[in-house]
């Protein structure tokens, strides 16, 4: 009941400033975001590569409303590239990109003379030169329902020069089992979730069983392509179910992965682990958390008790 409310918020301005400026909500913050600087970033990926875990690695940040904004986020992707080369952790990395937060939002203008789609695919474009450089690879994020097409187009046009550039597909939406068919080729690497945007009941399912289902069927479909399967869960039931069909399609372990966000469910990720499995965990760091962090909470109920529970005892 909470979801649709929790996620109306996540773009309120006046909201935004009343949670990032609140003294306990940095406490809170710090269980679902790696941190906010490079440093912080590259320590946690150290810590989680010792523990045996790959990583995606996402510069928070999204509808990016000039030119300026854009060029800062694909450098803060170049510097943390660098940073991973110098701390030796680059090595099966990859960088999670949201179109939004390198252009994609831009209207019309001196800055975007052909239109944000142009400039964020030309950022793309420069983020994955630099992480295929340096060993890594990149995954496009999938934001919500209208940006499906520009973010497929933008595959699409990395795809050219890196193959195997993932793009995240969302379970919720009516169009991803179509979707799929096309993009579950060989060389691909697709990322499977639920979704985590307010959409309406006309381009997506919208409640909590139908979208579980949903992700089952599309599970079906990834499981079922010729690419690298990622699946984006953290639910009990449908690890136990990716398990199985990863069985049944005769997919060893090098063939597919598990992905959790950071923060969440970690010492499942370190059993999963411990069983042989291949566990990438999505690590978020910069100062621009708040879209983020109200996404996260609207999920799952435990989160949102949890964030509640910290600001009213203090912990």
């Amino acid at each position: 009941m909470l979801r649709r409310p929790m996620l109306a918020l996540s773009t309120r301005t006046g909201v935004r400033d009343a949670v990032t400026a609140a003294p306990l909500t940095g406490r809170v913050v710090e269980r679902f975001i790696a941190g906010e600087t490079l440093h912080d970033a590259v320590t946690a990926v150290g810590r989680l590569h010792d523990a045996g875990l790959a990583v995606s690695l996402d510069h928070l940040g999204e509808n990016t409303v000039d030119r300026a904004g854009a060029d800062a986020t694909v450098q803060a992707y170049l510097d943390l590239l660098d940073g991973l080369a110098v701390a030796g952790l680059v090595g099966d990395a990859e960088v999670s990109v949201k179109l939004s937060a390198v252009g994609g939002s831009l209207p019309v203008g001196p800055d975007a003379p052909s239109g944000g789609a142009a400039v964020a695919r030309e950022n793309a474009r420069r983020i994955a030169a630099a992480a295929y450089g340096r060993g890594a690879r990149m995954t496009l994020d999938m934001e919500d329902h209208r940006t499906v097409d520009d973010t497929l187009e933008t595959l699409a046009v990395v795809r050219r020069d890196h193959p195997d550039v993932g793009v995240a597909v969302q379970a919720m939406l009516r169009r991803t089992p179509g979707d799929l068919a096309a993009l579950t080729g060989p060389g691909s690497r697709v990322r499977l979730v639920k979704g985590a945007y307010d959409e309406p009941d006309d381009v997506a399912f919208t409640e909590r069983a139908e979208v579980d289902l949903a992700y089952v069927r599309c599970l079906q479909l990834l499981m079922a392509g010729r690419g690298y399967s990622m699946v984006g869960s953290h639910d009990p039931r449908i690890i136990d179910i990716a398990g199985r069909l990863a069985a049944d399609h005769h997919r060893p372990p090098a063939r597919w992965e598990h992905q959790m966000l950071f923060g969440i469910r970690a010492d499942e990720q370190r059993r999963l682990v411990a069983q042989g499995r291949r566990v990438r965990v999505y690590v978020p760091y910069g100062t621009d958390w708040y879209g983020y962090f109200m996404r996260r909470l609207a999920e799952r109920p435990a989160n949102l008790a949890f964030f509640l529970r910290s600001m009213v005892g203090g912990r």
